[in-house]
């Protein structure tokens, strides 16, 4: 029998390690293709990790709590026959490319490129079985990437190439995959009869550390707005059937924001920044940070990269795909990398203000507060009037080693501005 060498998979560019976390199987166990093997853990998310290919547990090089570098052999499993030796040769580990910007800067080259470089192109996992099929039926990267995928995670089997394979040859559409992170002085506490003790969690003692951090690090004050969002909110009722069924999303208030925050951070370049070593970086791109609350009650950050090119659909489409992965831990650890500006919404939880601490190493960070009905003064043709408005409080906790109050209260003024003229007419 021929060997298969697991390797702890490179989870993405940021991610040299991870900590093996839970064993699924023993040695001398028999395992089929997506079957879940053990358990990781990176300062980012949490992963299991499946078999790509069937076989039999023979050697296991690690325990519970080990950190182990990326690439290095985790177990051994002996392969069964239809595993060729050439396959058992393959790098048993998620292959990660630079995402692709859009599909219209791809050529058609590109297009029809073969699986001989499985580096190029992909995000998705292949076992080295499915990308042997794949290559002597001369199937298309392109092609490969459209199978919706029947194992862990979406993953494409044996089977389901094979059934894609089927339906090629007789015509028929390829069912097509939906496309889609200090030590603090210890206080002595007096334990007392009745009391529960809970221990953080890694995930909850990375948060804890993350903000001591942060404010430890940066001069934090907060300044606050209230926005009439009357005009938006009367939109979104009007529109979002309609939007649901013609993108097949569904649309929060949270885009528009993403959408104000990014149109008003490229007006204001200093608040889209980062610091370090006494030196200001201003970054290119607005790649939006937003936070997300999990079902295990820990609080993430994906990040949807570049939104300021996207328009309302784009946004939505991103933030829905970003929010549904994080609550099941389905992202990539890239997808909570590279974020220069967060936000933050409490108006999920009803909470009308906040005041959200920065989210290292950036520099600034919004809150959005729950809409609610208010009275107010407006001028009319004969005069002032009180009438029922849509409100809500946008709040801005901010660096003050590089902004001011002059410039933070600017920047938040603006996006409460982009707000309140939001034009109730827009098409969708």
């Amino acid at each position: 029998m021929s060997e298969f060498k697991i390797l702890m998979p490179k989870l993405g560019e940021s991610v040299q390690e991870a900590t093996i976390t839970k064993w699924f199987v023993k040695e001398g166990d028999k395992i089929e293709e997506d079957d879940s093997l053990f358990e990781i853990a990176t300062d980012k998310v949490d992963s299991e990790i499946p078999s790509p290919v069937d076989g039999m547990i023979s050697k296991v090089f690690f325990h519970v709590d080990d950190l182990v570098p990326v690439g290095e052999v985790v177990a051994i499993v002996e392969l069964e026959d239809e595993v060729t030796e050439n396959e058992s040769s393959a790098v048993g580990q998620l292959q990660q490319t630079t995402p692709r910007t859009s599909p219209e800067t791809e050529s058609s080259a590109e297009e029809k490129s073969k699986l001989t470089d499985f580096k190029s192109a992909s995000n998705r996992f292949y076992s080295p079985l499915v990308k042997s099929i794949a290559k002597a039926e001369n199937v298309s990267l392109q092609e490969l990437e459209s199978i919706k995928g029947s194992g862990q995670n979406g993953r494409v089997q044996k089977n389901d190439l094979l059934l894609f394979l089927e339906e090629r040859e007789a015509g028929k559409p390829a069912t097509v995959q939906a496309q889609p992170d200090p030590i603090t002085p210890k206080v002595g506490i007096s334990v007392n009869a009745g009391q529960q003790i809970i221990e953080m969690d890694r995930v909850r003692k990375l948060i804890a550390d993350h903000m001591i951090s942060s404010k430890k690090t940066s001069a934090h004050v907060t300044s606050v707005v209230e926005a009439d969002v009357t005009n938006l909110v009367l939109w979104r009722k009007k529109i979002k059937d309609e939007f649901h069924q013609k993108h097949g999303e569904k649309i929060t208030f949270m885009p528009v924001f993403i959408e104000a925050t990014a149109k008003a951070l490229t007006e204001f370049p200093l608040v889209n920044s980062s610091v370090d070593d006494g030196k200001i970086y201003l970054h290119p791109s607005v790649n939006m940070g937003i936070a997300v609350a999990k079902p295990d009650g820990n609080l993430v950050v994906p990040v949807i990269n570049n939104a300021e090119q996207k328009n309302l659909v784009g946004l939505t489409k991103s933030l829905n795909q970003l929010a549904e992965g994080a609550r099941t831990n389905k992202l990539n650890p890239d997808a909570y990398s590279n974020g220069t500006f967060t936000i933050t919404n409490f108006g999920s939880f009803r909470n009308i203000i906040g005041t959200p601490i920065i989210n290292q190493p950036q520099v600034a960070i919004l809150a959005t507060g729950s809409i609610e009905k208010k009275p107010a003064v407006m001028e009319t043709a004969t005069g002032d009037a009180i009438v029922v408005r849509h409100k809500m409080f946008l709040s801005l906790s901010y660096d003050h080693r590089i902004i001011d109050g002059a410039l933070g209260g600017a920047f938040l003024r603006r996006i409460a501005d982009i707000l309140e003229t939001f034009n109730p007419e827009q098409e969708i």
